[in-house]
C-alpha cells in the first residue's frame, strides 16, 4: 500500500548572501531592525515540505498520495510534478488564494532566514482524509496550516495507520494542548535539534515523558547524525534498540541545505512502509539527505531506485 503524505506545497525562492549574518546585526539594536542583505543571485525551486517528501518518495520507485491545497496559480509547477511523477489527483484547488511561497536566504555558515506566505495553505483543512478513497499504510503530517495538522494526526490515528508527526516549521503555530493532542499515540515523532528543545518547552515534558506517548521519537541533528529512542507505546514498528545513534552520511559537496529533512522523511517513509527496521529506515533517510545538500533546491534528487540503493551499499555496506 502507499504513503499518505500531507503537507505544504510550495514555490521557494532561494537566495544566498555571500556574508555572515551575524555581521549584520547590532546586538543592543535588536529592537530596531532594519537590515537589507544583498543577494547577488536567486533562484526559483519547487517545494514545500508535503511535495518534497513526495517527490524524494518517487525517486526511491514509491507511488505516493500528496493531499494538499494549492492556489489557481500553480501553472509550471504542476507540469513539473507531472514531469516527475507526483501525483496531483489529491490537490484541491483553492481559486482565490496563491500557491504557497518560501523565501529563503542563505548565509556562508549555512545559516537561513526564511519568509513563508501561507496562501492556499491556510486552507488546508479542506482537504480532507476522509476525501481519499485509495489504500495506504502509513501516513505523514507534516508542517502545514494549524488546523489541518490538528485534523490530520486526529483523523490518521482513528483510522489506524501507522502515523509519522513532524510538525517542523508549523510547530510555532501549534499551542500545548494541540502539539499534544497531535503526538499522542504517533507512531513516530520526528523533529530537528531546535524543534525538539521548542517541543520540551511547548509541552513542559523531558525526553521520557514524550518518548512514552509515542511509538519512536526521532531528533535529526544535521552533520551529527540523529538519535533514534524506542517510545512506550507498541505502534508495531521495527526497532532493533532501545536508543540508536544513527551516522550521518557526509556530502561529497555542500551546495545547498534547503529541504535535506524533508528528503530524509521520504528515506524514513519508505523504509517504515516496505518492513524495515526504523534503524534502516533513518541510516535510508541520513543518505537521502545527504544527497539533496549536493544539489540545489529541495527536489534536486534526480538518481531513481536502483541508484540510491547502490549509494546506500557504498555508504554502508548493506542493502536494503
Amino acid at each position: 500500500m502507499s504513503v499518505l503524505v500531507t503537507g505544504s506545497v510550495a514555490v521557494d525562492h532561494i537566495m544566498v548572501f555571500e556574508d555572515h549574518f551575524k555581521n549584520h546585526f547590532v546586538a543592543d539594536k535588536l529592537e530596531k531592525l532594519n537590515v537589507a542583505f544583498h543577494v547577488p543571485s536567486m533562484v526559483k525551486k519547487y517545494g514545500g515540505t508535503g511535495a518534497n517528501i513526495a517527490y524524494n518518495l518517487c525517486r526511491l520507485g514509491h507511488d505516493p498520495i500528496l493531499l494538499a491545497t494549492v492556489g489557481s496559480d500553480l501553472g509550471l509547477y504542476a507540469d513539473w510534478m507531472d514531469k516527475s511523477g507526483v501525483r496531483r489527483d489529491n490537490l484541491r484547488v483553492i481559486d482565490d488564494e496563491y500557491t504557497a511561497a518560501c523565501f529563503i536566504t542563505t548565509d556562508a555558515d549555512n545559516n537561513q532566514i526564511i519568509s513563508f506566505h501561507p496562501g492556499a495553505m491556510d486552507r488546508a483543512h479542506e482537504a480532507k482524509i476522509s476525501d481519499v478513497t485509495e489504500d495506504y499504510s502509513v501516513g505523514i503530517v507534516s508542517p502545514n496550516g494549524r488546523q489541518a495538522m490538528i485534523d490530520y494526526a486526529r483523523d490518521l490515528k482513528a483510522k489506524g495507520v501507522l502515523t509519522v508527526v513532524d510538525p517542523g516549521q508549523g510547530l510555532p503555530i501549534l499551542d500545548k494542548d494541540d502539539l499534544l493532542t497531535a503526538l499522542t499515540g504517533a507512531a513516530i515523532y520526528i523533529v530537528n535539534e531546535y524543534e525538539w528543545e521548542m517541543t520540551r518547552e511547548k509541552t513542559g515534558l523531558d525526553e521520557d515523558g514524550i518518548a512514552d506517548l509515542v511509538g519512536a521519537l526521532i531528533v535529526t541533528r544535521g552533520a551529527e547524525g540523529s538519535l533514534l529512542r524506542r517510545g512506550g507505546l507498541d505502534a508495531g514498528l521495527m526497532i532493533e534498540s532501545d536508543r540508536s545513534e544513527i551516522p550521518p552520511i557526509e556530502a561529497a559537496v555542500v551546495v545547498d541545505p534547503t529541504g535535506c529533512g524533508d528528503s530524509y522523511r521520504a528515506g524514513l517513509l519508505y523504509g517504515i512502509s516496505n518492513g524495515l527496521s526504523i534503524e534502516t529506515a533513518t541510516k535510508l533517510g541520513s543518505l537521502m539527505g545527504a544527497l539533496n545538500v549536493e544539489r540545489s533546491g529541495p527536489q534536486g534528487i534526480e538518481l531513481d531506485h536502483a541508484a540510491i540503493r547502490e549509494q546506500y551499499q557504498k555508504a554502508y555496506g548493506e542493502g536494503f
